[in-house]
């Protein structure tokens, strides 16, 4: 273990003495590096005394997702800075043989994977109220957290160790290098997008997925996107309390809706009810059996409803933006291709759109 290596796991002891509850993201925002690198500290340390065993696995991403069904029923967790999404459930018919992207598509793991950005993977074991909790934990390039799987205590605990030891590394190493984030691309001005051409595109759309490829045929980046849509409610601005209210009246009405939580390597998606609302320390929370999802509200700072074409029908979604201009989470109404939207979920969207729009 190198000099700078010690440095940064003694100064993680330090700030874990000074704030016991601290999460590894906070702590390496705190300490001016990446979750990736304190992680890493703990390779070859025992489960013991509060700390985490970690072990470095090969980055051979695709085979291993293809092995996580034998886990049986895990928790899968996918976040950024501003929303934390966590689905319980078997992930089945996975898409994993092209290089840059894969799919995982069940009722209960939905998720879109984006290879790319892929960099090291590791197996932790934790102690959680002086029991076991085991993980495999993906990470991007830059260190952040691209996703992550818990076992419950409805998984099968020996094909977790049995996965874990075939692709356990031969490095080894206390030390993780990683990159530094990848800045926004440059947004052109609004006077050199044709935005005639890009209106009639939005307009023309058959199909929802093929609105980021439109995004970038016509150079816009997804928040200029919308402020230049075409005129009507195609998109429209409303308050940053919006998911708040959405999600409440859909809970009310047990109106089942799609959330969809993101970075960049993962997409994940939960369909169905919420029932559980409630509120801890600035974060506004849906806290259900299978689901749960966790939203910093100052976080949010724009939120739009906004209205695509597709298949001759109209997909309503409320999408949520962070300062950087990211989409931090996107709400819809459960559909299916060729089945309409919900009339509730339409009736809810209206409605809180007359009363938070600005």
């Amino acid at each position: 273990m190198t000099t700078a290596a010690i440095t940064l796991k003694e100064k993680w002891a330090q700030l874990k003495a000074e704030n016991p509850h601290i999460r590894i993201r906070n702590a390496a925002e705190a300490l001016d590096s990446s979750e990736v690198a304190l992680l890493a500290t703990q390779i070859g340390e025992l489960a013991e005394k509060g700390k985490n065993k970690v072990t470095r696995l090969k980055p051979e991403f695709q085979n291993i997702l293809k092995e996580v069904e034998s886990l049986g029923y895990v928790m899968a967790l996918t976040r950024n800075n501003e929303v934390v999404h966590e689905r319980k459930g078997i992930y089945l018919n996975p898409e994993l043989e092209n290089p840059h992207v894969g799919l995982f598509v069940g009722e209960d793991i939905d998720l879109r994977i984006f290879f790319t950005s892929w960099d090291s993977a590791f197996a932790v074991q934790e102690s959680l109220r002086g029991e076991p909790r085991y993980s495999l934990q993906f990470f991007a390039k830059d260190g952040e957290a691209i996703h992550k799987i818990y076992l419950t205590t409805k998984s099968n605990e020996d094909a977790y160790h049995a996965l874990v030891e075939k692709y356990t590394s031969e490095d080894q190493s206390a030390e993780q290098s990683f990159g530094a984030p990848k800045t926004p691309d440059t947004e052109l001005a609004d006077a050199e997008i044709d935005v005639k051409g890009f209106q009639k595109a939005w307009l023309e759309l058959k199909d929802t997925h093929d609105f980021f490829g439109m995004l970038r045929k016509f150079k816009v980046s997804r928040t200029q996107a919308l402020r230049l849509a075409p005129a009507g409610n195609y998109a429209v601005p409303v308050s940053n309390d919006a998911l708040r209210n959405i999600v409440t009246k859909a809970a009310e009405t047990q109106t089942p809706i799609m959330v969809f939580v993101g970075n960049q390597g993962m997409i994940q998606i939960h369909t169905g009810e919420v029932r559980r609302l409630l509120d801890h320390e600035g974060w506004f929370n849906i806290m259900d059996p299978h689901f749960n999802l966790h939203v910093k509200e100052s976080g949010i700072t724009s939120s739009w409803i906004v209205r695509k074409p597709a298949e001759g029908d109209m997909v309503t979604a409320l999408e949520c933006f962070n300062e950087k201009g990211e989409i931090i989470v996107q709400l819809f109404g459960k559909r299916k291709p060729g089945i309409p939207e919900l009339q509730t979920w339409r009736d809810i969207v209206s409605e809180v759109e007359a009363a938070s729009k600005i």
